[in-house]
């Protein structure tokens, strides 16, 4: 294999009394994906599963498919969001807690922490601002009671013979490393906790954008900084700083900034935040993605993040930009790209993140769809084996 690839799996396609409340009895992420619109000449909308169909992840046979498919493409494994809001609150748990007490299907995976508030433009862009009748599910950090707690809620998973390692420690990412004040005693007491229970230690990686327009403050505080589009080292050298062992960064920031310009970018997205009926931003997949990457990417604990296409408008209608010409054959070219900045990584390290599996309210999926079959997939399985 020429990379570990690990896919971000969103374990959200069943439904839970808090998404029936908020949108209505039986809201998946599959009623956005079904009622989406073209929003221009070409735009390839609503797009429709394939093979697996309108699935729901309760069901066992659609998880044993969904590995079988991902086995055979070179994936190494799925890397399951996961919803832990403090004091024990949980949300989409069930899937990953059936994959976990079965033992099926038997293929590795590892958690990602979705550490950010659920709110009704979650789902679904909203309009106004937020306040107290448009959080489902607030994102807390109560201290270490709760993080003793929610170690122990995962610590079956870290022992399970099919959990990711890295250098022998079970990964674990977290998705807002700026905004979670107390992360670095966070990770402290985990490794204690984890050392104490017999693991080597924890590897802690962080999740952001390469290319930033935040900073965390030596107290926790954030400010607003320009992005800096030719080295990432800050950004990665920040969140090491916070005791994380590895960097998954997210290269969609930089690439738009740089095919369309810093400035002008900013502008684009500060004027959408005032004008979201504005035309929908569209920009070249195959042109973007080849700026995804930073110099800083080929660091030994930096795992680049590969995207086969994204259209966030079943979300978002006109407000997000939608990539046009994500094809499989450009999406292969995107990979070989990112095999060239791992190459010479030590093959334990020659991790890429593929963002994602199944995001499909993202319009970032490598599943089958009644487009393009099973062409992402296959991508994968020519450049990886």
């Amino acid at each position: 294999m020429n990379a570990r690839v690990i896919a971000y799996y969103l374990p959200q396609f069943h439904p839970i009394p808090e998404n029936d409340k908020v949108w209505g009895p039986g809201f998946t992420e599959w009623v956005s994906v079904a009622k989406a619109k073209p929003l221009f000449r070409g735009h390839y909308q609503p797009k429709i599963p394939a093979d697996l169909g309108f699935y729901d992840l309760r069901l066992p046979e659609t998880r044993e498919q969904q590995a079988q498919l991902a086995r055979e493409a070179g994936v190494e494994g799925f890397c399951y969001w996961h919803y832990w809001f403090g004091n024990g609150r949980q949300l989409l748990e069930r899937p990953f807690n059936e994959v976990l007490s079965s033992g099926k299907p038997d293929f590795p995976f590892c958690l990602a922490w979705a550490n950010h508030d659920w709110t009704t433009k979650t789902w679904q862009r909203g309009k106004g601002k937020l306040n107290s009748s448009t959080y489902i599910a607030k994102q807390e950090y109560p201290g270490d009671d709760d993080y003793r707690r929610h170690f122990n809620y995962v610590l079956p998973a870290f022992r399970d013979h099919r959990y990711i390692t890295i250098d022998g420690k079970p990964v674990f990412s977290i998705f807002d490393p700026y905004h979670f004040t107390d992360v670095s005693h966070f990770i402290e007491l985990w490794q204690q906790l984890a050392h104490e229970n017999g693991l080597k230690g924890i590897y802690f990686i962080a999740i952001g954008n390469s290319t930033s327009t935040i900073r965390r403050r030596p107290d926790g505080s954030i400010e607003k900084v320009m992005p800096n589009i030719k080295s990432s080292a800050e950004v990665y050298d920040g969140f090491l700083k916070l005791g994380f062992d590895g960097v998954n960064p997210f290269g969609k920031p930089r690439g738009e900034m740089i095919i369309t310009g810093k400035n002008r970018r900013l502008m684009q997205k500060l004027t959408r935040k005032l004008l979201p009926q504005l035309p929908a931003v569209r920009f070249d997949y195959g042109k973007t993605v080849k700026h995804f990457f930073a110099p800083e990417d080929r660091w030994e604990n930096v795992f680049p993040t590969i995207m086969p296409q994204w259209d966030r408008s079943p979300r978002a209608g006109n407000y997000d930009g939608v990539y046009v010409n994500a094809t499989p054959e450009n999406f292969r070219e995107h990979i070989k790209d990112a095999l060239e900045v791992i190459r010479d990584k030590q093959p334990e390290h020659k991790v890429l993140f593929l963002r994602s599996w199944n995001e499909w309210g993202e319009g970032n999926y490598v599943e089958p769809d009644e487009k393009y079959g099973h062409g992402f997939l296959d991508a994968l399985r020519q450049e990886l084996y």
